[in-house]
């Protein structure tokens, strides 16, 4: 009984692969370099520490949503 419910469990965590969370990951991502390309284009003074900061987010999100993608969705 126990293997039953053992392999049931592991059928399902295969499966479900996709969390709606995913999608806010995305959008975030987007809303961030959208930031980020307002930030470098700005004709007044540029706020070096506000360009830094978004950058790197940037990169940590793009991180994430790379393994979000290729190493759960694609797996």
């Amino acid at each position: 009984m126990f293997h039953l419910a053992a392999e049931a469990a592991a059928t399902a965590s295969t499966i479900k692969k996709f969390d709606p969370f995913d999608i806010m990951m995305l959008v975030f991502t987007i809303v961030l370099l959208i930031g980020l390309v307002r930030l470098w284009k700005a004709r007044s003074k540029k706020n070096i520490f506000a360009i830094g900061f978004t950058a790197l987010s940037t990169l940590v999100f793009l991180f994430a949503d790379y393994v979000m993608i290729f190493k759960v969705w694609l797996a």
